[in-house]
């Protein structure tokens, strides 16, 4: 059996809890792991178009297409570790920036959405915002415009469903991200 010699143990103890200080704890990377996990979670829920803005690496890429396509609860676990675990090689700031846009959850989102409604409300009570979209968006369709604008005036007063309203609402979102 072998003995130890206190002295050094101490002088060992004090190195550890120096270390300590410096390195986060062993909760805390588990915190932070899980935090990655749950992102991953949300990055596979996402539909595969939205996947596509994300700038991200090829392999996250791929993983997360094979996590969208497992349907089996036990392969889906250990395929989101594995993403997990990519995404601990990464910075995931930018990540978590785009995932806030997509859920709308950024200020600039949110403002941005609300610009592109009055927009499109301003539109539909005078066409001659058309004028002012052709000359900021050179690029823009103005006649697809107009048929979305009337579609949506024409549902409005039947008491339609909004299908030109929402489309309207997607055609200029589309000019604005062209910028």
């Amino acid at each position: 059996m072998q003995r130890y010699n206190h002295t050094k143990m101490k002088n060992l103890e004090d190195l550890v809890f120096d270390d300590a200080v410096e390195r986060p704890s062993k909760s805390q990377k588990k915190r932070d792991m899980h935090a990655l996990q749950e992102m991953g979670a949300a990055l596979v829920d996402l539909s595969p178009e939205r996947l596509d803005r994300i700038d991200m690496p090829e392999e996250l890429r791929r993983a997360l297409g094979e996590a969208q396509r497992l349907s089996r609860h036990e392969a889906r676990r250990r395929q989101m570790q594995y993403i997990g675990r990519l995404m601990r090689d990464i910075d995931p700031a930018p990540i978590r920036e785009a995932l806030d846009a997509v859920r709308g959850a950024s200020a600039l989102e949110t403002a941005r959405q609300h610009r592109l409604e009055r927009l499109r409300e301003r539109l539909l009570e005078d066409e001659a915002v058309l004028t002012e979209i052709g000359t900021a968006h050179p690029g823009a369709d103005i006649t697809r415009l107009k048929q979305l604008r009337r579609g949506a005036l024409h549902e409005r007063e039947a008491g339609k469903p909004p299908k030109n309203y929402r489309e309207l609402f997607r055609a200029l979102r589309e000019l604005e991200n062209e910028r």
